[in-house]
């Protein structure tokens, strides 16, 4: 069973907590993991970032394979 609330996207979902699409990396989606990761990195610069880094962890979380 894999999907919202399964041990895998919970583990995901907190990888992303600490780093912005790390937990999409560990799904093995590496194309939204370097855009959210990318999206996180430029938009901290103007503190925006948090936005992007709370996507990466809902992405991650509610992902359905």
């Amino acid at each position: 069973m894999s999907g919202q609330g399964s041990t895998g996207n919970v583990i995901a979902a907190v990888c992303s907590f600490f780093i912005p699409g790390l937990g999409q990396l560990v799904q093995g989606r590496l194309g939204m993991a370097i855009v959210q990761f990318v999206l996180a990195a430029a938009l901290w610069v103007v503190l925006l970032g948090w936005l992007i880094h709370l996507w990466s962890i809902v992405d991650a979380a509610t992902w359905k394979p």
